[in-house]
């Protein structure tokens, strides 16, 4: 069922192509170089009134309906942005391309859909379809309104997905889409570009099969399988020194990554009994600690709730869950404001290092989930990341798969869907309202 990872909630998938990660370095660059002009100019006149980014941008959509950022000036030219504009003219649609940069911590929190929402804010609301840069490389986001009238967001999704796209300029991109929306067969056309994602014989590896298109001459083949592992060796090592440097620094209070490791390689007798060790270490250092009394309350929940789950545990997936509340517990013990859950995908490769977006194939609604390292690569390649399985009707499945009404984990994606909504509460407080013992039949 999950098989596209650019959206989710859900869909690690088994693609036709790994596109090269460049852009969000340039797009990183470019928000620098705009942060920079930007102080500068603040500066220069102290007594100015500062106009906010999305006003200034809804502005600008007033005389054109192309808006290009000036540090994405190469990217897109004046005669491609004039191109543009002069197609959505003739679609008759209320159609606005924002190009800016994205990145963590910008005005938008690098995420499109919250840039539009700002732009459309402040156009006055009005029927509108935005169409911006979107969170992966060589991708494009639509949202519109009102949802779903022309499909916009499905067409932007299928033009990630079609082959004669691969490479293509973000202008390509853009028009293509503009040509979907304008036919209305948003949906249809992601159906199509997908399909072969769901096919019996679609590659696991995220390599094009023997149909595929040519990937170069002989040569530049051969050079390719022999540099790209040493690369892939090189930028490994660098990411471990990097790790390594910052596990020295981590809390004391941090759930080391040797623990999942181990419990990874250990059978369910195993693990449950490293659960168990866990569980008891977090009761010692939670009665030990000293500081904050709602921390170590925290905390002493935490280890209640793991215990509560252990001692009712049916397999591998409540023993994950097991870990997750010990997680929660070490993280208020740290006095983390906001801490990162297990990684999402599969609870015991440890820690997340980070949220990515990600949507289930057949879905709208997208999620941001917190990922490892690992699932993160595989993701944003496009590979299916490797995922801790469950049982549903007699068969093995995803654990985010099983039915939510009878899975905690389903339900919560050991803590991700929580953190995702700050309105949800934490897995300890699940667990102690009875979801886990209810979810158990």
């Amino acid at each position: 069922m999950f098989t596209d990872p650019r959206h989710h909630p859900a869909r690690p998938a088994a693609p036709h192509r790994v596109r090269p990660a460049v852009r969000r370095p340039l797009r990183t660059a470019a928000a620098l170089a705009v942060a920079s002009a930007s102080l500068v100019w603040c500066a220069a006149a102290p007594g100015a009134a500062a106009e906010s980014p999305g006003q200034k941008i809804a502005e600008a959509l007033r005389t054109s309906p192309v808006y290009v950022d000036p540090s994405l000036a190469s990217a897109v030219g004046t005669a491609e942005q004039k191109k543009l504009a002069a197609r959505i003219r003739g679609t008759k649609l209320p159609i606005r391309v924002v190009l800016v940069p994205l990145v963590e911590g910008d005005s938008w929190g690098g995420d499109p859909g919250q840039l539009a929402d700002v732009v459309h804010d402040r156009m006055g609301n009005d029927p509108a379809i935005i169409i911006t840069l979107g969170e992966l490389h060589d991708d494009i986001a639509a949202k519109e309104w009102p949802s779903g009238a022309h499909q916009a967001e499905r067409a932007a999704s299928a033009v990630f997905h079609q082959d004669d796209m691969d490479h293509a300029g973000t202008a390509r991109r853009i028009e293509r889409a503009i040509d979907i929306i304008e036919a209305g067969d948003g949906e249809k056309e992601y159906e199509k570009a997908i399909a072969d994602l769901n096919s019996p014989g679609a590659p696991a590896d995220g390599k094009e099969g023997t149909g595929a298109r040519s990937s170069g001459s002989p040569v530049t083949r051969i050079l390719t399988l022999v540099a790209g592992p040493l690369l892939l060796i090189a930028a490994a090592g660098l990411l471990l020194r990097r790790r390594s440097r910052l596990r020295d620094l981590s809390t004391p209070f941090a759930l080391p990554r040797s623990v999942f490791a181990a419990a990874r390689r250990a059978d369910e007798s195993g693990l449950r009994d490293r659960a168990a060790e866990e569980v008891v270490r977090l009761g010692e250092e939670a009665r030990a600690a000293r500081g904050e009394p709602t921390a170590i309350e925290r905390a002493l929940d935490a280890y209640a709730a793991a215990g509560t789950v252990l001692d009712r545990s049916r397999g591998v997936p409540d023993l994950a869950g097991v870990f997750a509340l010990i997680a929660e517990g070490r993280a208020a013990l740290a006095h983390d404001q906001d801490p990162l859950p297990l990684c999402f995908f599969h609870p015991l490769h440890g820690p997340a290092a980070r949220r990515i977006p990600w949507r289930p194939l057949g879905r709208r609604e997208q999620l941001r989930v917190a990922a490892c390292e690992g699932c993160i690569r595989a993701v944003r390649a496009r590979r299916a990341p490797e995922v801790l399985t469950d049982h549903a009707d007699g068969r093995p499945v995803p654990y985010f798969e099983a039915p939510a009404d009878r899975s905690l984990w389903a339900a919560t994606g050991y803590g991700s869907l929580l953190a995702a909504a700050p309105t949800e509460d934490s897995l300890t407080a699940r667990v102690q309202r009875g979801d886990f013992t209810r979810t158990l039949g």
